[in-house]
């Protein structure tokens, strides 16, 4: 017979089933703030309770150690399953599976709660607190000091059992062996937040792949000061100084430093610039009554439905949107000098996604696989204007995009396509190797020269 979910597992496991729905994923955010609530506040009543036994889930008061310390909060008694009870708030109610115990010599309360809490706004500041500043349950003490104060205070070890398992997952994360993931695929962006006082906003470097199955994998994702050249080589240095090996595309924007620094790490792979973040570039540079005409016509460059029948995908199909781009230039290059020379400027980056299988195209071609997801980010932290501090902007960051990740749509790999990727992987990471000019000369030489 199975065993059933301790209730926090259970609520980790709904939160993962709802990335797995296929459902639009900033609605699958919201759901899984409103699963978070009751994870935090879970975690936390779950956590007195061990507090309170002076021992873990399944652990026997005779496997506790018996220094004098240890000894002296064990308790008799023994955990008797749950019983939900529901917390009335603003955003609607939260229900928890409260903790029973038997055999106890004194009664347990959990602090949280009392004696029968069924609204509190106390209980709401926790929930909007450590949400906003790591649901992610990754700032949980600061939250629970700032929110419950001295009406509803959680012992000091409740909160360092909670935030120790924290930090211990994330910097476990941080610090994983990358030498199994091989990608095909790299994408690499920053979002900019607000995580030190008095500061403009700073980024948070992000990576993301599509292994050689098809199979989206959330790589790495580290603060910085500015997006430089030395921030963006530190970062994929470490990324590939832990195992990870060169991709066969980057697909990034157009900052300069990380351009420099990914054509340091990874001096092989090819590289495509984002076709939206270029096309706002253009955008940029005309007028607001024409926008909408040359927005259309720029997107007509890269458009190769029509195509797929007569001309090659690989070198064919880059050079026929080259002549895409040639005309586009014709036509607009009076007008708006500057606009074009924009698009001039990144032309032979814009179309490297073309030698690609034509099936990947469309998600090859930009860097805003999870664009959505940084802007729900954004969008929770405007409840604070900033956030505590550079832990907890990046414990928020990793919580959605660690979540999110489960729910990442692969791509389909046909047979055609392999065969594809394969050629490029041996044109591009395992190239010939040229012979030495004696080994060659010798290799070269006729049998009547050999036999004189």
């Amino acid at each position: 017979m199975a065993r059933t979910l301790p209730p926090v597992e259970a609520i980790r496991a709904e939160i993962d089933a709802l990335f797995a729905e296929g459902r639009d994923l900033v609605e699958v955010i919201e759901d899984v703030a409103r699963l978070g609530a009751r994870l935090i506040i879970q975690t936390a009543v779950e956590a007195e309770v061990d507090a309170f036994l002076g021992r873990a889930r399944y652990q026997r008061a005779a496997a506790v150690p018996s220094d004098d310390e240890q000894q002296a909060v064990v308790r008799p008694g023994y955990r008797n399953g749950h019983c939900p009870t529901t917390v009335k708030t603003t955003s609607g109610p939260v229900t928890v599976a409260r903790p029973k115990l038997r055999g106890t010599a004194e009664a347990f309360a959990s602090r949280l709660f009392g004696t029968g809490v069924s609204r509190t706004n106390t209980l709401e500041t926790l929930v909007i607190a450590s949400f906003v500043r790591g649901l992610s349950v990754r700032d949980v003490e600061g939250a629970l000091a700032d929110a419950l104060g001295p009406e509803a205070a959680l012992s000091k070890s409740t909160v360092s059992t909670i935030c120790q398992a924290i930090v211990t997952e994330y910097d476990a994360w941080c610090r994983r062996d990358l030498s199994g993931i091989e990608l095909d695929y790299l994408f690499l962006d920053a979002s900019h937040f607000k995580m030190h006082d008095g500061q403009r906003a700073e980024p948070v470097l992000a990576a993301w792949g599509i292994t050689c199955d098809g199979k989206p994998v959330f790589v790495g994702l580290s603060a910085a000061a500015a997006e430089s050249t030395d921030a963006w080589h530190d970062f994929l240095t470490d990324l590939a100084g832990r195992g990870l090996r060169a991709p066969l595309l980057l697909i990034s924007d157009g900052a300069p430093g990380l351009i420099s620094a990914a054509e340091q790490v990874f001096p092989r792979s090819l590289r495509q610039r984002c076709v939206i973040h270029k096309c706002r570039n253009v955008l940029s540079k005309v007028s607001a009554g024409d926008q909408a005409e040359v927005k259309a016509a720029y997107w007509d460059i890269f458009d190769t439905s029509t195509l797929s029948e007569q001309v090659e995908p690989g070198q064919p199909l880059v050079e026929w949107v080259q002549r895409r781009i040639d005309a586009f230039a014709e036509t607009w290059g009076g007008r708006y000098p500057a606009a074009v020379k924009s698009l001039l400027t990144d032309r032979a980056s814009l179309t490297t996604y073309l030698r690609f299988p034509p099936e990947h195209h469309k998600r090859i071609r930009h860097s805003n696989f999870i664009e959505r997801t940084f802007g729900e980010t954004r969008r929770r932290v405007k409840v604070i204007g900033r956030f505590p501090g550079e832990t907890s902007c990046v414990s928020l960051v990793w919580a959605v995009l660690d979540r999110a990740a489960h729910g990442w749509r692969g791509f389909t790999m046909t047979s055609k396509g392999l065969r594809t990727l394969q050629d490029l992987r041996r044109a591009l990471l395992f190239p010939p190797t040229r012979l030495h000019p004696a080994a060659a000369a010798t290799t070269d030489s006729t049998p009547e020269t050999a036999a004189a």
